[in-house]
Protein backbone atom coordinates (compact mmCIF):
# COMPACT_ATOMS: atom_id res chain seq x y z
CA UNK A 1 0.00 0.00 0.00
CA UNK A 2 1.50 3.59 -0.70
CA UNK A 3 0.62 6.61 1.92
CA UNK A 4 0.75 9.53 0.43
CA UNK A 5 1.24 12.33 1.95
CA UNK A 6 -1.63 14.95 2.24
CA UNK A 7 -0.46 18.73 0.70
CA UNK A 8 -1.37 20.47 4.17
CA UNK A 9 -0.35 18.12 6.69
CA UNK A 10 3.15 18.42 6.90
CA UNK A 11 6.16 19.56 9.53
CA UNK A 12 7.33 23.04 9.76
CA UNK A 13 11.23 23.03 9.42
CA UNK A 14 13.23 23.02 12.57
CA UNK A 15 15.76 26.21 13.03
CA UNK A 16 19.16 25.24 12.54
CA UNK A 17 21.19 25.97 16.02
CA UNK A 18 23.29 29.22 15.47
CA UNK A 19 21.66 30.04 12.30
CA UNK A 20 20.83 33.93 11.69
CA UNK A 21 17.34 34.36 11.34
CA UNK A 22 17.34 35.77 8.41
CA UNK A 23 20.25 35.15 5.41
CA UNK A 24 20.32 36.18 1.62
CA UNK A 25 23.07 35.50 -0.58
CA UNK A 26 23.32 36.66 -4.00
CA UNK A 27 19.64 37.03 -4.30
CA UNK A 28 18.04 38.49 -7.86
CA UNK A 29 14.75 38.46 -8.41
CA UNK A 30 13.37 39.15 -12.34
CA UNK A 31 10.08 39.87 -13.55
CA UNK A 32 8.92 39.76 -16.78
CA UNK A 33 12.97 40.13 -17.71
CA UNK A 34 13.25 43.49 -15.41
CA UNK A 35 15.39 43.04 -12.40
CA UNK A 36 13.73 43.62 -9.40
CA UNK A 37 16.19 42.82 -7.12
CA UNK A 38 19.89 42.19 -8.04
CA UNK A 39 22.25 40.57 -5.88
CA UNK A 40 21.45 41.48 -2.68
CA UNK A 41 23.32 39.90 -0.07
CA UNK A 42 22.55 40.33 4.13
CA UNK A 43 22.34 39.05 7.80
CA UNK A 44 19.88 39.50 10.41
CA UNK A 45 20.07 38.41 13.83
CA UNK A 46 17.35 37.51 16.42
CA UNK A 47 15.55 40.52 18.22
CA UNK A 48 16.68 43.58 15.39
CA UNK A 49 14.74 46.44 14.60
CA UNK A 50 15.35 46.87 10.98
CA UNK A 51 13.62 49.58 8.34
CA UNK A 52 13.48 48.67 4.97
CA UNK A 53 14.06 51.94 2.90
CA UNK A 54 14.00 53.10 -0.65
CA UNK A 55 12.12 54.76 -3.50
CA UNK A 56 9.06 53.08 -5.13
CA UNK A 57 9.79 50.17 -7.15
CA UNK A 58 12.97 49.81 -5.14
CA UNK A 59 11.92 45.92 -4.39
CA UNK A 60 10.82 46.51 -0.83
CA UNK A 61 7.95 44.28 -1.35
CA UNK A 62 9.47 42.00 -3.49
CA UNK A 63 11.85 41.19 -0.67
CA UNK A 64 8.95 40.68 1.59
CA UNK A 65 7.07 38.37 -0.55
CA UNK A 66 10.72 36.28 -1.11
CA UNK A 67 11.32 35.92 2.64
CA UNK A 68 7.81 34.78 3.20
CA UNK A 69 8.39 32.02 0.32
CA UNK A 70 5.77 33.02 -2.06
CA UNK A 71 7.83 34.39 -4.90
CA UNK A 72 11.21 32.38 -5.84
CA UNK A 73 14.13 33.97 -6.72
CA UNK A 74 15.67 33.84 -10.44
CA UNK A 75 19.13 33.25 -8.78
CA UNK A 76 20.91 33.11 -5.46
CA UNK A 77 18.91 32.28 -1.71
CA UNK A 78 17.17 33.26 1.34
CA UNK A 79 17.10 31.43 4.34
CA UNK A 80 15.24 31.73 7.33
CA UNK A 81 16.92 30.47 10.69
CA UNK A 82 19.22 27.87 8.45
CA UNK A 83 16.44 26.52 5.94
CA UNK A 84 14.46 27.95 2.63
CA UNK A 85 11.21 29.86 3.12
CA UNK A 86 8.33 28.29 3.22
CA UNK A 87 6.47 26.06 5.29
CA UNK A 88 8.26 28.26 8.05
CA UNK A 89 5.27 29.54 11.10
CA UNK A 90 7.81 31.30 12.49
CA UNK A 91 7.22 34.37 10.04
CA UNK A 92 4.28 36.85 10.33
CA UNK A 93 3.62 39.18 6.80
CA UNK A 94 1.67 42.29 7.74
CA UNK A 95 0.13 43.76 4.69
CA UNK A 96 -0.22 47.10 3.37
CA UNK A 97 -3.80 48.18 4.30
CA UNK A 98 -5.25 48.61 1.21
CA UNK A 99 -4.32 45.00 0.27
CA UNK A 100 -6.65 43.80 2.74
CA UNK A 101 -10.60 43.44 2.11
CA UNK A 102 -12.09 45.85 5.36
CA UNK A 103 -15.82 45.18 4.36
CA UNK A 104 -14.63 40.98 5.04
CA UNK A 105 -17.26 40.35 8.03
CA UNK A 106 -14.58 39.10 10.68
CA UNK A 107 -14.14 40.33 14.13
CA UNK A 108 -10.56 41.60 15.50
CA UNK A 109 -10.91 38.37 18.11
CA UNK A 110 -11.19 36.44 14.73
CA UNK A 111 -8.15 37.82 13.30
CA UNK A 112 -5.96 37.26 15.46
CA UNK A 113 -7.34 33.54 15.99
CA UNK A 114 -5.82 33.25 12.38
CA UNK A 115 -1.90 33.29 13.88
CA UNK A 116 -3.19 30.02 15.90
CA UNK A 117 -3.98 28.10 12.80
CA UNK A 118 0.16 27.32 12.22
CA UNK A 119 -0.26 25.74 16.09
CA UNK A 120 -3.51 24.62 15.86
CA UNK A 121 -3.44 22.90 12.38
CA UNK A 122 -5.82 22.89 10.24
CA UNK A 123 -8.43 19.56 11.43
CA UNK A 124 -7.99 20.91 14.91
CA UNK A 125 -10.67 23.53 16.33
CA UNK A 126 -9.65 26.64 19.00
CA UNK A 127 -9.50 25.32 22.25
CA UNK A 128 -10.18 27.47 25.58
CA UNK A 129 -6.34 28.03 25.51
CA UNK A 130 -6.47 29.39 22.41
CA UNK A 131 -9.27 31.28 23.10
CA UNK A 132 -7.55 32.66 26.32
CA UNK A 133 -4.16 33.01 24.47
CA UNK A 134 -5.91 35.22 21.49
CA UNK A 135 -7.66 37.47 24.72
CA UNK A 136 -3.74 37.53 26.05
CA UNK A 137 -2.48 38.35 22.86
CA UNK A 138 -5.19 41.67 22.36
CA UNK A 139 -4.14 42.65 25.91
CA UNK A 140 -0.88 43.54 24.65
CA UNK A 141 -1.72 45.74 21.80
CA UNK A 142 -4.63 47.04 24.13
CA UNK A 143 -6.82 45.93 22.23
CA UNK A 144 -8.99 43.64 24.70
CA UNK A 145 -12.36 46.05 24.54
CA UNK A 146 -12.51 45.99 21.17
CA UNK A 147 -12.11 41.97 20.50
CA UNK A 148 -15.86 41.45 18.77
CA UNK A 149 -15.35 44.58 16.81
CA UNK A 150 -15.96 44.40 13.15
CA UNK A 151 -12.81 45.09 11.63
CA UNK A 152 -14.09 47.94 9.12
CA UNK A 153 -14.58 49.61 12.45
CA UNK A 154 -11.49 50.26 13.12
CA UNK A 155 -8.60 53.42 12.76
CA UNK A 156 -5.86 53.06 10.79
CA UNK A 157 -3.08 52.40 14.36
CA UNK A 158 -5.91 49.62 15.59
CA UNK A 159 -5.46 47.61 12.16
CA UNK A 160 -2.57 47.82 12.61
CA UNK A 161 -2.16 46.37 16.33
CA UNK A 162 -4.59 43.91 15.15
CA UNK A 163 -2.03 42.63 12.71
CA UNK A 164 0.78 42.70 15.30
CA UNK A 165 -1.62 40.91 17.51
CA UNK A 166 -1.80 37.95 15.08
CA UNK A 167 1.30 37.65 14.57
CA UNK A 168 2.00 37.42 18.40
CA UNK A 169 -0.38 34.64 18.19
CA UNK A 170 1.49 33.18 15.66
CA UNK A 171 4.45 33.31 18.21
CA UNK A 172 6.31 34.98 15.10
CA UNK A 173 9.84 35.07 15.41
CA UNK A 174 10.29 37.18 11.98
CA UNK A 175 7.68 39.94 11.55
CA UNK A 176 7.11 42.13 7.80
CA UNK A 177 5.50 45.16 8.24
CA UNK A 178 4.81 46.30 4.58
CA UNK A 179 4.31 49.90 4.79
CA UNK A 180 2.71 49.77 8.53
CA UNK A 181 3.26 53.37 9.16
CA UNK A 182 1.42 54.69 6.21
CA UNK A 183 -1.03 57.23 7.25
CA UNK A 184 -0.49 57.16 10.75
CA UNK A 185 -0.59 59.66 13.27
CA UNK A 186 2.29 60.33 15.97
CA UNK A 187 0.37 59.04 18.88
CA UNK A 188 -0.53 55.45 16.62
CA UNK A 189 2.94 55.31 15.40
CA UNK A 190 3.99 55.98 19.06
CA UNK A 191 2.16 53.27 19.97
CA UNK A 192 3.04 50.92 17.81
CA UNK A 193 6.82 51.77 18.34
CA UNK A 194 6.31 50.78 21.93
CA UNK A 195 4.75 46.92 20.84
CA UNK A 196 7.74 46.83 18.35
CA UNK A 197 10.47 47.71 21.48
CA UNK A 198 8.81 45.23 23.24
CA UNK A 199 9.01 42.24 20.99
CA UNK A 200 12.49 42.93 20.14
CA UNK A 201 13.57 42.70 23.76
CA UNK A 202 11.77 39.20 23.33
CA UNK A 203 14.21 38.58 20.02
CA UNK A 204 11.46 39.07 17.23
CA UNK A 205 13.32 40.63 14.57
CA UNK A 206 10.87 43.43 12.91
CA UNK A 207 11.76 44.73 9.38
CA UNK A 208 10.05 47.67 8.62
CA UNK A 209 9.24 49.30 5.27
CA UNK A 210 9.04 52.63 5.33
CA UNK A 211 9.45 56.37 3.01
CA UNK A 212 10.38 58.47 5.92
CA UNK A 213 13.77 58.40 6.31
CA UNK A 214 13.64 60.63 9.30
CA UNK A 215 11.41 57.94 11.42
CA UNK A 216 14.32 55.62 10.43
CA UNK A 217 16.98 57.10 11.60
CA UNK A 218 14.99 57.87 14.90
CA UNK A 219 13.16 54.72 15.60
CA UNK A 220 15.57 51.64 14.07
CA UNK A 221 18.72 49.85 15.09
CA UNK A 222 19.37 49.58 11.52
CA UNK A 223 18.70 50.54 8.03
CA UNK A 224 18.50 48.93 4.77
CA UNK A 225 18.78 51.54 2.18
CA UNK A 226 17.66 49.60 -0.82
CA UNK A 227 17.00 50.15 -4.65
CA UNK A 228 16.78 47.59 -6.88
CA UNK A 229 20.38 46.89 -5.45
CA UNK A 230 21.54 46.82 -1.64
CA UNK A 231 23.01 50.51 -1.70
CA UNK A 232 23.80 50.07 2.31
CA UNK A 233 22.94 48.44 5.71
CA UNK A 234 24.35 49.53 9.03
CA UNK A 235 23.24 52.64 11.44
CA UNK A 236 21.29 55.27 10.28
CA UNK A 237 24.27 58.05 10.28
CA UNK A 238 26.21 55.84 8.22
CA UNK A 239 24.04 54.39 5.55
CA UNK A 240 22.14 57.69 4.56
CA UNK A 241 25.20 59.81 3.32
CA UNK A 242 24.56 62.23 0.55
CA UNK A 243 26.62 59.84 -2.42
CA UNK A 244 23.95 56.70 -1.07
CA UNK A 245 21.01 58.95 -0.60
CA UNK A 246 21.36 60.26 -4.53
CA UNK A 247 21.97 56.77 -5.69
CA UNK A 248 18.76 55.27 -4.09
CA UNK A 249 16.50 58.88 -4.84
CA UNK A 250 18.11 60.51 -7.83
CA UNK A 251 16.66 63.89 -8.36
CA UNK A 252 13.49 62.71 -5.75
CA UNK A 253 15.66 64.66 -2.78
CA UNK A 254 16.60 67.95 -2.59
CA UNK A 255 20.14 67.12 0.38
CA UNK A 256 21.86 70.13 2.53
CA UNK A 257 24.93 68.99 4.11
CA UNK A 258 25.06 70.85 7.88
CA UNK A 259 26.56 70.21 10.79
CA UNK A 260 24.42 68.11 12.46
CA UNK A 261 24.07 65.60 9.07
CA UNK A 262 22.27 65.67 6.35
CA UNK A 263 19.02 67.15 5.61
CA UNK A 264 16.42 65.90 3.29
CA UNK A 265 13.95 68.87 2.10
CA UNK A 266 12.33 66.86 -0.26
CA UNK A 267 11.24 63.06 -0.35
CA UNK A 268 8.91 60.66 -2.51
CA UNK A 269 5.61 59.40 -0.65
CA UNK A 270 2.94 57.51 -2.35
CA UNK A 271 2.90 53.50 -1.96
CA UNK A 272 5.61 51.12 -1.71
CA UNK A 273 7.19 48.48 -4.00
Amino acid sequence: MVVRRLPFIHRPPVHRTGAPVLEASNLTVQYNGQVALEDISFRLDSGERIAVVGPNGAGKSTLFKVIVGVLGPTSGEVKVAGHWPGGHICIAYLPQRSQVDWAFPVTVADVVMMGRVGRMGLLRGATRRDREYVQQCLDEVGMSDLAERQISELSGGQQQRMFIARAIAQEAELMLMDESLSGLDIPAQEHIFHIINMLSQRGVTVMLSTHDLNLSSEQFDRVMLLNVRLLGLGKPSAVFTPERLRQAYGGHLRLVETEDGVMVLGDTCCEAS
